[in-house]
């Protein structure tokens, strides 16, 4: 049926990317969306099809099953409903209501043109004419507009990480079992072995094998070190104007992460390979925009609407490749707000997106970038962590003394 167009604008403006669009364009937008009701156990997507719509909910609660049986239940009114449930296409999900269920539902193709007509919405002072403005706008919005209908892949995670996630995750796993699993790939089993025996793991003995390895570390720790070491290969590109970019995302990457490592040591109850994986991971989403920009010229030969294409939207598409990825909510919540210095964490207890917050206000600091920075009291994700007794003062010399565990960490993932 057709939506009516009393649909309060302020609750349209709670989805992403809605709330780009000005109050006429929204009043367009339900004029052409439908509202549409489902039942409990009512099947709303099929994994696999095409249907070009974007299902935004607004009532109630589906469950999503991916191919590999994993179930993720997303409710409405909160963080996981903010984007269309399930938005890549092919779909990766059967969605079926477990709840009485409203969706507004939006053929892509028209968000995407109400997208390219919206208007731009930040001015950089003046600092360029509107004419360059609005043709970076124009830019802008066209890119966004393919990567919302999926004409940009999303980066694979290597085979042999996937595999090793998919074993650590089941009980009945063994050590053997992911040594096996790791041994079908040469390099990865060195860095492994390399890493146990590096001054962050080293024991009493030195480890010789991949299964010692696997031992010594734990199921848990074998799993993020190997994602960690894998991911490399996907900063990676054949072009060399590329590959310059993808090497400066990667330093960003392993500076925030080591960091992330040594504040999660030292001053919460995080697990630092888990802190590590999230630092290394919160800049992902701007790999499949780097690519995709070289099939756009004129994109590339404007450095400021380059920069501002990521700026928009390496979070909302680092957060889809970990959602692609499988890998747990507060790693994606890390990858989704990581790059908001204002972001406010609604969990009692510190996570890694705070951490890794808090890590790159610290990266900023030590490279000399300090222009734009808020204060460190401005940040939310800081103050949670100062609960803990992480002042400006203390966390400065806590990195300073652990400047030894960090230069480490530098040179195992240097050396990747």
């Amino acid at each position: 049926m057709t939506v009516r167009e009393n649909l309060a604008l302020s609750r349209l403006r709670e989805f992403r990317p809605l709330d780009r669009l000005t109050d006429e364009q929204l009043v367009v937008l339900v004029s052409r969306a439908e509202r549409r009701v489902h039942r409990p156990g009512q099947k709303i997507v099929e994994r696999g099809a095409r249907d070009g719509m974007d299902f935004f909910l607004l009532k109630g609660a589906v469950e999503l099953v991916a191919a590999d049986g994993r179930q993720t239940t997303v409710s409405a009114d909160t963080d996981k409903a903010i984007t269309a449930i399930a938005r890549l296409q092919p779909r990766m999900f059967d969605v079926t209501a477990i709840q009485p269920c409203e969706f507004l539902v939006i053929e892509q193709a028209v968000l995407n043109k109400l997208l390219q007509a919206a208007p731009l919405e930040h001015s950089d002072g003046g600092s360029a004419s509107d004419g360059d403005a609005d043709e970076e706008h124009r830019l802008l919005m066209e890119f966004y507009a393919e990567l919302r209908s999926n004409q940009v892949s999303l980066p694979s995670l290597p085979d042999v990480a996937w595999k090793v996630r998919r074993l650590a995750d089941r009980e009945d796993s063994s050590a053997d079992d992911i040594a096996r699993a790791l041994t079908a790939d040469p390099a990865m089993s060195a860095k492994l072995v390399r890493s146990c025996n590096s001054a962050l793991y080293r024991g009493f003995s030195e480890v010789r094998n991949v299964r010692d390895g696997v031992v010594r570390l734990g199921v848990r720790t074998t799993r993020q070190l190997v994602t960690v070491f894998a991911l490399r290969e996907v900063f990676r590109s054949r072009q060399p104007e590329l590959q310059k970019a993808m090497d400066r995302l990667w330093q960003e990457a392993r500076s925030v992460g080591a960091l992330a490592y040594v504040l999660a040591e030292s001053a919460t109850r995080l697990e630092p390979e888990e802190a590590l994986l999230a630092g290394l991971l919160h800049n992902i989403g701007a790999i499949p925009v780097l690519v995709h920009a070289e099939h756009h010229p004129a994109l590339v030969a404007s450095p400021a609407a380059l920069e501002r294409a990521l700026a928009e939207l390496q979070s909302d598409i680092g957060a889809a490749i970990l959602d692609h990825w499988h890998f747990p909510a507060a790693f994606v919540e890390a990858a989704r707000h990581g790059d908001d210095w204002f972001y406010e964490c609604p969990e009692e207890r510190p996570q890694l997106v705070d951490l890794v917050i808090v890590s790159r206000l610290h990266a900023r600091i030590s490279e000399g970038r300090n222009d734009g920075l808020p204060e460190f009291e401005q940040v939310p994700a800081y103050r949670r962590l100062g609960a803990l007794e992480l002042t400006a003062s203390r966390s400065l010399k806590l990195l300073e003394a652990a400047r030894e565990r960090l230069d480490e960490l530098q040179r195992l993932l240097a050396g990747q």
